[in-house]
Parts: C-alpha cells; structure tokens; sequence
C-alpha cells in the first residue's frame, strides 16, 4: 500500500473542510453518539458503478479502516448482467475467481446524507496481498496520470457538467413498461426555464441538499434542452476528487429518486427525437500546491492567450481523441448523440467560445481552460479523466501542436476530421492505438479491449423494438 491516496497536501485539506467530510475521529464519535450505524465502503467498476459492502460500524473501526476489506476479483470481469465474461486474462475460471483487495482512502470518507445514519468511503483496488494498486483499476488509472502530471510539475483541475433525464415513473415501473411511455418531468423544452424547473425541485433540490452535506460542492441546476432534462454541476477541483464526486453524485441521484418514487437516466441518448446527455469536461492545469495556472500565459494562440502547456495539451488531447474515444464514450448508445446540430460534437477541432467544437476554449487568465464537449453522461469519470490527462501530457511531453483554429458553424464543415461514428469504429481505432499502451501499459488496454468488445457483442446479438417494428410484417 505504498502509493498515495491524495494529490497535495493543500487539496486534501481544502476537501476535509467541506460539510459532511469526515475524520476517522469525527466517525468514531458519530458511531458511538448513534449518528452513524453502517458504513458504505465501496469502488468504482469498470462501468463506473459503485460496488462493494455495508458493514457494521465497530468492525469497520476495527478492522476495514485498518486492513481493508476483500471482494470478489470477477467485479472486473462481468458484464453489465453481472454474468462473468470468458476471455479476461485478469479473473477466469481457470484463476478461480480469487480476490482482490479494497483498501478506503480515508480522505474520501463522508455522511451519505441521502442514506439513514450511513458513511461512505471510496476504496483503492490492490492486488490480493494488498501490496500493489491493480492496474486496471478506474481509479488507479486515475492516479497514476495524476502522478504522471505531478512528475512534469503539474496538479490537474478539472469539473464536469453531468445532464440527466428525469421521469415521473418509478425505476420499477419503468421495467415493468420496457422502458416505453415513459412520463417526463417536462412536456416541453426547459433550456434555462424557471416555471419548469420549480415542478423538478422534489427531486432536484434534495439532491443538492444532500450532496453539499456529503462533501460534494454544488454550484447550481438548471433546465436543459429536452423534456425533462436537467444539468446539476459541482464545483471545479482535483480531478481525482472531481471523478469520486461524481460517482457520489450518480449515486446520490438515483437513490433519492428511488427513494421518492422518480427514476433518472444518465443515458447518452435516451431518446431519438429529443437531446442527448452530456457530461462536458473540463480541464486545465496548476502548479503542484495548486496556487497558479500553468494554461494561464502571453502567448498568442489565435484569440487565446496562454501558455505552451495549454497550446501543447491541446494539441494532444485533440490528437489522442480518436483512438481514445471509448474512454469518453463507453457505450453502443454513446455514438447516437454525435448529430449535426444536436448541441453534441461531430468534429475533432477547436474553438473559443464555441458550442459547435469538440474542444472549446473557456475562459482567460487564471480561469483559462480547455472544454471537451465529446463525452456523454454514461462516461466512467476515471477513465475519461485519465485518457484526457494521458493525452494532453504527451501533447507536453512532445510539443504537439493543435489543429488551425476554426471559427463558425462545425456541423457544416465537412472537412474536419470526425468524432467516431460508432463503438465498432472507436474500438478499432482503440486496438491500433501504440499510445494506448504506451500510456496505460498493454495488458491494461487488452483488458478494456474485451470489455468494449463485449458490450458490442451483446448490442449484435440483440434484438431490438426498432427491427420488430420494421420487419415484422413487412419483409
């Protein structure tokens, strides 16, 4: 258990200071008052699902904050189903199926303030002697692009922007109806709309009740572009902290909306006819105590002035996107949102202030950062972050230059080079990608090779409404 848990020492602090993070003293005295009586240690999988145990506060003082816990090693290895996959090299029959070890990074410790007397902590996946991070980890690829940035002198700051669908129907009844007819929230465009974002509120204001007294910062909500769509956004930080928040915030979500008999989707693209959902990043960096932008700069860059660091990560998260594409866009559904004037991406270029672009230009100054408008909101925030850092550092490491500037309407110009059209076409680009390993190490991008491809199969063996209701009787 030797590599770290937290970013900076001034980070860490900043975190433990927001209202509802908590000491491991602070636990103790909660648990022995009664305030606390279960403790959430869990983990991101593969999908950027939470997983992993409730336990009994005294045995989580005595032993889990000391020594960790263990889970099962297939975690990594199953489908969405939770049906074990063949063909991981990582956990197979054969292996047996052993264990792995979860250890809490006790600065993500929290009050799940949606859950009744219930902490929460965020746990680090090591090998089964607990002496090594497993590499295929969300959250150890994660920081192991953070260390990588802190290596070049670098801490990374980030945000993301997450939009939902909201719907009057039950999670169980929404089964129940196969997930058709469903009731929106809305019966119109909300972009901004204040009348309906007031009829939201049940849902919506509890959520950012709960998450400001869970440690997760909210900076507002609003109505977004589609019937019952909405947009909830946290307040920018490390982007270790800042993907740990948004596993807390899905998860936030979906419990209190079960809880109040609603249902949300984080579905990229829940509907044809209506706007998908994104979950814009946000990106730049800082010095290591996190005091000073290293975008920030006197160089000139078409109508932006910043630093060689912001004009070379630029040059590499936009040279990367390609062949990185399933670490933003994880799903079959993920590649229906890319559609020319759908407020989603179509082209790999950039732009200042420019809503069109796959990368767009924010800010100047110290508030000076680079906007990837290509993820939807089924990413896994890890991976994302991590492919996004893995990219921009090797744009700094190399002196990668960004394509010409493009000022005006995206969606017609045809000769930009394009955002992946589908899964098939991101993992082909994925499996060519020399980067990929060379960022990542191999066995981690064959493993998440058969992951995608998986996924994939799964969507070509199925047969959907769409073929029903076209070749039924007409074929």
């Amino acid at each position: 258990m030797k590599e770290g848990h937290s970013t900076t020492e001034a980070v860490t602090m900043k975190q433990k200071e927001l209202k509802g993070m908590l000491t491991l003293q602070q636990l103790e005295e909660k648990i022995r008052t009664g305030e606390i009586e279960t403790v959430i240690a869990a983990f991101p999988d593969l999908y950027g699902r939470l997983f992993g145990k409730r336990i009994a506060p005294d045995f989580f003082l005595e032993q889990v904050a000391k020594s960790g816990m263990h889970a099962c090693n297939y975690l990594f290895t199953v489908d969405m189903e939770m049906n074990p996959v063949p063909g991981y090299r990582y956990a197979n029959w054969n292996t047996g199926y052993g264990d792995f070890h979860c250890v809490p990074d006790m600065g993500t410790l929290r009050h799940a303030a949606w859950l009744d007397k219930t902490a929460l902590v965020i746990c680090d996946v090591y090998n089964e002697h607990g002496d090594s991070l497993t590499p295929i980890s969300p959250r150890t690829m994660l920081k192991r692009q953070i260390g990588a940035a802190a290596d070049l002198g670098f801490l990374p700051m980030g945000a993301a922007e997450l939009e939902y669908y909201i719907f009057r129907d039950s999670y169980e009844a929404a089964r129940e109806k196969r997930y058709h007819d469903l009731k929106p929230f809305g019966s119109y465009v909300e972009d901004y709309h204040i009348l309906q974002g007031t009829r939201e509120e049940p849902l919506n204001a509890a959520v950012r009740r709960h998450l400001a007294d869970s440690g997760v910062p909210v900076e507002f909500s609003k109505g977004e572009w589609g019937p019952g769509q909405h947009e909830l956004n946290t307040r920018y930080t490390d982007v270790l902290t800042m993907a740990d928040n948004q596993l807390v915030y899905k998860q936030c979500f979906k419990e209190v909306a079960d809880l109040l008999g609603f249902s949300v989707t984080f579905m990229a693209k829940f509907d044809e006819h209506l706007a998908g959902s994104s979950c814009h990043m946000h990106l730049s960096l800082w010095d290591t105590a996190g005091k000073k932008s290293m975008f920030a700069g006197d160089k000139k860059i078409g109508p932006v002035t910043g630093s060689d660091a912001f004009r070379w990560f630029l040059g590499g998260w936009i040279a990367h996107a390609a062949e990185m594409m399933p670490f933003y866009a994880p799903t079959v559904n993920s590649y229906k949102r890319y559609q020319a004037g759908s407020w989603a991406p179509t082209a790999l270029a950039w732009s200042y202030d420019n809503r069109t672009a796959g990368f767009r230009i924010v800010g100047s100054g110290e508030s000076l950062r680079i906007e990837s408008r290509i993820p939807g909101a089924d990413i896994n925030p890890y991976l994302g972050f991590a492919a996004a850092l893995a990219s921009g550092l090797d744009g700094i490491r190399n002196s990668i230059e960004p394509p010409a500037l493009f000022e005006g309407d995206m969606y017609s110009a045809s000769s930009l080079p394009r955002v992946p059209a589908t899964l098939r076409d991101a993992i082909a680009a994925l499996e060519k990608s020399s980067f990929a390993r060379e960022a990542f190490g191999r066995e981690v991008i064959e493993h998440y090779l058969h992951f995608y491809k998986t996924e994939l199969r799964c969507y070509d063996q199925a047969v959907t409404d769409w073929e029903r209701s076209r070749y039924f009787e007409q074929i």
